[in-house]
């Protein structure tokens, strides 16, 4: 199975489960996408035959990244452009996700191995905006700050 979360009109991310099959290969990116992502399925004694790929400049104008959960459980948080919070979805062992657009933020619900993939050259910070979501205030602030309307 997999699915392309939309939110307010555009594919922020596409996940694939653990259980997702087919033969062949199936991309769920279209072309357009800087970065792509597909799941190849092939019986046993299949060739693929050997190829170079070329230098080929291409404009990568946002960073998306990849996801490969190997173990545990992830949270993934998504947020607006002006940092608001969306929805969430939670990751497990052998789930992809490929984060296209928008924000996003991780809370590890067990522990969790993971891969990353995203374009280079490595920028660092330099790509990213990062920001504390209203709640976080909230949940963070000592009791004695929280002002009570009970009389």
């Amino acid at each position: 199975m997999f699915e392309q979360v939309t939110i307010q009109g555009d594919v922020v991310a596409i996940i694939v489960r653990k259980d997702f099959e087919k033969d062949g290969i199936h991309f769920f990116t279209p072309n357009d996408y800087s970065q792509q992502l597909a799941y190849m399925s092939h019986p046993t004694g299949k060739e693929i035959q050997p190829h170079l790929h070329k230098k080929l400049q291409r404009e990568v104008h946002y960073t998306q990244e990849t996801l490969f959960i190997r173990k545990g459980m992830l949270q993934v948080d998504f947020y607006s452009d002006d940092q608001q919070y969306l929805e969430s979805r939670v990751l497990e062992g052998g789930d992809v996700i490929l984060l296209i657009k928008g924000g996003h933020g991780f809370k590890v619900l067990e522990n969790l191995e993971m891969f990353e993939v995203k374009q280079g050259p490595y920028a660092g910070d330099e790509d990213k905006i990062k920001f504390t979501p209203a709640w976080w205030f909230l949940k963070n602030m000592p009791s004695t700050m929280i002002c009570s309307t009970k009389t």
